[in-house]
């Protein structure tokens, strides 16, 4: 419900705001205004809430949902396999690096919060193919999903994006920190600590 309650009273004022940057992506560059991707979200059966004799025809991990956020980079005519952003990433276009610092790309998804995919707090969302390889080679990795995934979390005000398997190990540790912890007040911790990050750029490239 803290969850909620607060995208709804961010959604409001973040609107005129959301409109502008939208225009600006829209002009300084070819392509949609929003980019549009699969993530991997909460995993009822291994949640607290799991339902008995839950089978899957294939494990995903979690429930896969379409992710919204600002778009960042430019249009790839020939789409790759599914990799990290890297620093200086030439794929991302100006206004992109720009958004990017002060994480206003993700203010799209404050409307997953409200469809119910999200959290403003948990864990970051990975993509399906990522998610696959790191479930295989990190232990525990799929423990992350026993909670929706947030646009902040602890592993976010504290570390930068995922580079390397190192970010991967350490952001876990804290992801399962969060997880054993969790509670309201929590989060609201969580979020006033997301300012600072946000306006000082701390942890972002």
């Amino acid at each position: 419900m803290v969850n909620l309650a607060a995208a709804a009273l961010l959604l409001i004022p973040a609107l005129p705001l959301m409109l502008v940057i939208g225009v600006i992506v829209k002009l300084t560059s070819r392509g949609p205004m929003l980019f549009v991707q699969q993530r991997v979200g909460l995993d009822r059966r291994n949640g607290p809430r799991a339902t008995a004799g839950c089978k899957r025809r294939y494990d995903r991990g979690g429930r896969p949902f379409r992710m919204y956020k600002f778009r960042t980079m430019y249009v790839n005519d020939r789409p790759g396999d599914q990799v990290w952003a890297k620093p200086d990433d030439p794929r991302v276009t100006p206004v992109g690096r720009i958004l990017r610092k002060y994480r206003l790309d993700e203010l799209p998804q404050l409307l997953n919060v409200l469809r119910g995919d999200m959290n403003l707090v948990g864990p970051r969302p990975e993509q399906p193919k990522i998610f696959a390889r790191l479930r295989e080679h990190v232990d525990r990795y799929g423990e992350r999903q026993r909670v929706r995934p947030g646009i902040t979390g602890w592993a976010q005000i504290n570390l930068r994006y995922d580079s390397s398997m190192d970010d991967v190990v350490a952001k876990l540790a804290l992801d399962l920190q969060y997880i054993q912890r969790r509670s309201a007040i929590e989060d609201i911790k969580i979020m006033v600590r997301t300012l600072p990050v946000m306006l000082f750029r701390r942890g972002a490239w």
